[in-house]
């Protein structure tokens, strides 16, 4: 991915700060509950989803190419399959 100059504090840093979230949440939920980290789980896929949207505005602006998009859109896919799965468990 190659952003703009003009990106590095707003799209790029809001797509860091999603990324840094997922696991931050699941990681800090992991040590609560069976029912506080499935609220955790909650905000991670809340924040997988934010993710999502945000490389597809990357796309829109022509940051990132449909290569890439498909990709990482195929990891975050798997990751919120596997997440529900794991809370429906809980």
């Amino acid at each position: 991915m190659s952003f703009p100059k003009h990106e590095i504090y707003n799209l790029n840093s809001q797509i860091s700060r999603c990324s840094v979230s997922i696991p931050s949440n699941i990681a800090e939920g992991s040590a609560r509950t069976d029912k506080s980290f499935k609220h955790f789980l909650d905000i991670s896929l809340g924040s997988s989803f934010e993710l999502g949207t945000q490389l597809l505005v990357a796309k829109h602006r022509d940051y990132i190419d449909d290569k890439t998009l498909k990709k990482v859109e195929i990891k975050i896919e798997e990751f919120q399959k596997m997440t529900m799965g794991f809370q429906n468990n809980l």
